[in-house]
């Protein structure tokens, strides 16, 4: 058993193809970045409970790894928001699909009691919108 102490779970890192787009998309969502952080080579944002929500343009993460690469196949990796209720569900998903974003699968009401949808960020990230059936 090792007596090192386990790393603390801290943050989100996505590697964003247009931070611009990203910030529009999250802030959509409610996420509060800084004013001014379309011009930022790395952007944070608080989130609930402490952790943060990292930002990063591919031309920084090519600054420290020029090999770097956008991962292929996609559908890894997704991020999840809480609606108020199944209503709200549905209002997110139209307010998004209406400004352009991907609409990946419409609001439903899921076998595991929740009204549930996905949407796409601007780099195909699924993003799961969700709310429990009242």
């Amino acid at each position: 058993m090792s007596t090192t102490p386990a790393p603390e779970f801290h943050a989100i890192g996505l590697v964003v193809s247009d931070l611009a787009a990203s910030l529009a998309f999250y802030r959509r969502l409610g996420i509060e970045f800084p004013e001014g952080s379309e011009d930022q080579p790395h952007v944070e944002a608080a989130l609930p409970g402490g952790l943060r929500l990292l930002l990063d343009p591919e031309s920084t993460v090519r600054s420290f790894h020029p090999s770097w690469r956008p991962p292929t196949g996609g559908g890894r990796m997704g991020l999840a928001f809480r609606c108020t209720g199944p209503e709200h569900v549905d209002a997110v998903y139209e307010d998004l699909v209406g400004a352009g974003y991907h609409g990946e699968l419409k609001p439903w009401d899921a076998f595991w009691g929740q009204r549930y949808a996905v949407v796409h960020d601007p780099d195909g990230n699924g993003v799961d919108l969700f709310a429990p059936m009242t």
